[in-house]
């Protein structure tokens, strides 16, 4: 898929409804998502560049102040919060697959784990609890996984 055809998927579904361009080699999306109907609405930003790895941030609320200072599992960054949506090295993502029937749902479902956590403070959502250094490891060698701005400003 090209970052144009991302875009259109993007742009055209219900799921998505938001703003975002591509600039500088990169799309970035941003869009508004609530896990339930009585979920409070989180403000989730994607980032993504050919031959890299898609990245999603919840801008909004802060994550950090809703735990309360606890570690919250499965992120890759605190600030901004950068979700753990799947293990790169499985490749369970590929540049085939549409951000808005992969990634966009990945992330409703990541909150509704996230949100069911804050009140149990058992992280229910599976997949493979790892410690920061791995997690560091994992960016570090997963092409593109480190190399997405934090910022999302090159593709407003």
């Amino acid at each position: 898929m090209t970052l144009a055809q991302q875009h259109v998927n993007l742009k055209g579904s219900p799921m998505t409804q938001g703003d975002g361009g591509i600039a500088g080699g990169a799309l970035t999306w941003r869009f508004q998502a609530s896990p339930s109907p009585i979920s409070r609405m989180y403000d989730l930003r994607l980032m993504y560049r050919l031959n890299g790895v898609p990245a999603a941030f919840v801008d909004h609320p802060d994550l950090t102040s809703l735990a309360k200072g606890v570690r919250i599992p499965h992120l890759y960054s605190e600030q901004p919060a950068r979700l753990c949506l799947y293990l790169p090295s499985a490749y369970e993502w590929r540049s085939s697959m549409l951000l808005d029937r992969t990634i966009v749902p990945w992330a409703v479902l990541w909150l509704w784990y996230f949100e069911d956590w804050l009140a149990t403070g058992e992280w229910r959502g599976g997949g493979v609890h790892v410690s920061p250094e791995v997690e560091a490891e994992i960016v570090a060698t997963s092409p593109g996984l480190g190399e997405v701005s934090q910022s999302g400003k090159e593709a407003a």
